[in-house]
């Protein structure tokens, strides 16, 4: 949600704005931030593309976030993606959410046996929760890039399994953490969660891979 409170200048002293690598004149009365995100959504969606990443200084930032007024800002970034790109975008986000779900999974395996149980257990909550992240962003996938060819399945087919998998996974992990010790936990993190979790990604890879092999002989075919 954009706040209604006012938002601080951002033009004060000399502010560049780029849009893809190019300079962009954004009019004086863009002050705040969620101005000039406006402006240049507005400028992306004219060449039939979508901003994906929006960063002050630097530093990704979301429209909606409030700087501090007493910062002087000096740049503004901002790339956007056509919109036959974001099969391959969405599929990249998953990819690094898995990895770095992997090695949240790695530092917990230790960290769960040098705390108390209930601490362990905390600790693996937190964790159940993420997993599921790169099969949700999976599901913001249009329909048209879900199946690249007939001989495998889609990724909403493999999204489905390995969400089937996952609560699975989840249930027997949750059924060791009434235990005394820790180390039936640490045990299932290493031997079940991790492998579920490089499978994933190595899925996710290959399906990037076949995307990306179908979208340069698409754009071979159509220069044909």
């Amino acid at each position: 949600m954009f706040s209604n409170k006012s938002e601080p200048s951002l033009q004060d002293g000399q502010l560049e704005v780029v849009l893809d690598g190019r300079p962009v004149k954004v009019p004086s009365e863009r002050h705040s931030l969620s101005g000039i995100f406006s402006f240049l959504d507005a400028l992306a969606l004219e060449q039939q593309r979508v901003l994906y990443w929006f960063a002050v200084d630097g530093h990704p930032t979301e429209p909606d976030e409030r700087l501090c007024a007493q910062e002087r800002h000096v740049r503004i970034e901002a790339a956007s993606l056509d919109l036959q790109q974001f099969p391959s975008q969405f599929i990249r986000t998953a990819i690094q959410q898995t990895a770095h779900a992997i090695e949240e999974v790695q530092s917990a395996v230790s960290t769960v046996l040098i705390n108390d149980t209930e601490m362990a257990r905390e600790l693996w909550w937190r964790l159940a929760a993420r997993l599921k992240c790169p099969l949700l962003t999976l599901s913001l996938l249009p329909q048209a890039g879900r199946r690249c060819d007939s001989q495998r399945p889609s990724l909403a087919e493999l999204r489905k399994w390995q969400l089937r998998q996952l609560a699975s996974l989840i249930k027997d992990v949750d059924d060791v953490c009434s235990a005394d010790d820790t180390r039936p936990l640490s045990n299932m993190l290493e031997r079940r969660v991790l492998p579920w979790l490089e499978t994933l990604g190595d899925s996710l890879e290959l399906w990037l891979e076949t995307l990306e092999m179908k979208a340069a002989a698409d754009a071979a075919l159509s220069q044909a």
